[in-house]
């Protein structure tokens, strides 16, 4: 498949003459502003990113001796080098051709203030899950220079298909969970063990995407459980589905040293479809976001976890309502998302 990504970037760039033109025509004929071309436009970057970051996967994979000392620590600090460039670039084409822009809630928690003043703390990173692209960014916000954090992603198996992200991730400390798998809990817990204090674990607790029909489906198996409590939290919720526990505890187990970080945010969750994407192209979006911190300290474990993160999802709940309220929403559809939780 890399061979492949290569071959369609010069595939791409051999009908450029013709693709331009092409889009031009089509933008102007169907609705949108330019969406044909803007969609082109990113296309084309995102092909030349893979390309890009392939080359240098190359060129680290020499230069460590042939991947001998792929996991020695200075192959590990190159590997999220090229990452934190790559995602810039990204996360710039989509400012330049969608105009989408993220905004921190200024009252709230930001990875800046990096937990107590003066130091520096490992963190286990609890987001909602919400639209194309929400993981993306926040790993580029995590990576990004002015947080300068090393994060630990749990992902879907399916995302390895993905020919970067599968060099990539599978070289650095990741966790690719597959769905209904028996040792999602445990491999959660092994990745946030030895959680040094720059690491950042990236786990989304609801293990998907929201939708009103997904939503519905989670408190249905709630209550099947005989998980009446849950349950009935999770009818409090209208804009998130129910938290997985099992997960977040392992990882706090694990990592018991670790801060924690929610993040709620709001402006994608909306585009869940394909055809969400196209009826939303050109976004003009604005993605804004709320972060909260809590020292480890004042984490519960142990039995009290899923209360503790039930009720967090309320705080989270009530903030997407009164940031960004929208009748209705997303379709239901297979989920796009790019992380998960494991079940409880």
């Amino acid at each position: 498949m890399s061979l492949g990504v290569v071959l369609g970037l010069a595939f791409a760039a051999t009908l450029l003459p013709l693709l331009v033109p092409l889009a031009v025509v089509l933008s102007v004929l169907l609705p949108g502003r330019w969406r044909v071309l803007r969609l082109l436009g990113f296309a084309l970057v995102y092909l030349l990113v893979e390309t890009a970051g392939l080359l240098a996967a190359l060129v680290l994979w020499l230069a460590t001796g042939l991947g001998w000392w792929l996991r020695a620590p200075w192959s590990l600090r190159a590997h999220y080098a090229v990452l934190r460039h790559l995602l810039a670039v990204v996360a710039g084409s989509a400012r330049l051709l969608f105009g989408l822009r993220v905004v921190d809630d200024e009252v709230g928690w930001s990875p800046l203030d990096d937990g107590v003043p003066g130091s520096v703390n490992a963190m286990l990173v609890l987001p909602r899950h919400a639209g194309p692209g929400d993981s993306l960014l926040l790993v580029h916000t995590l990576l990004g220079r002015d947080h300068d954090r090393r994060p630990r992603i749990v992902l879907k198996d399916l995302l390895q298909l993905d020919p970067l992200l599968d060099v990539y991730l599978n070289r650095l400390p990741n966790a690719f969970l597959t769905a209904g798998s028996d040792d999602s809990t445990a491999r959660v817990g092994r990745l946030a063990t030895g959680l040094g204090d720059e690491d950042a674990l990236l786990l989304f607790p609801e293990g998907g995407n929201f939708s009103p029909a997904r939503r519905r489906r989670a408190i249905d198996r709630l209550r099947m459980k005989g998980l009446q409590s849950q349950a009935d939290a999770a009818e409090s919720l209208r804009h998130l589905l129910p938290p997985r526990p099992g997960g977040v505890a392992a990882a706090l187990a694990a990592a018991p040293h670790a801060d924690v970080v929610l993040v709620a945010h709001t402006g994608l969750e909306h585009l869940s479809t394909a055809a969400d994407l196209w009826d939303g192209l050109p976004m003009d979006t604005t993605v804004r976001m709320r972060w909260w911190f809590v020292p480890a300290a004042e984490v519960p474990r142990g039995p009290e976890v899923e209360r503790w993160l039930y009720e967090r999802w309320a705080e989270l709940d009530d903030w997407i309502a009164a940031a960004h309220p929208r009748p209705g929403g997303p379709r239901d559809a297979p989920d796009q998302g790019a992380a998960s939780g494991p079940l409880t």
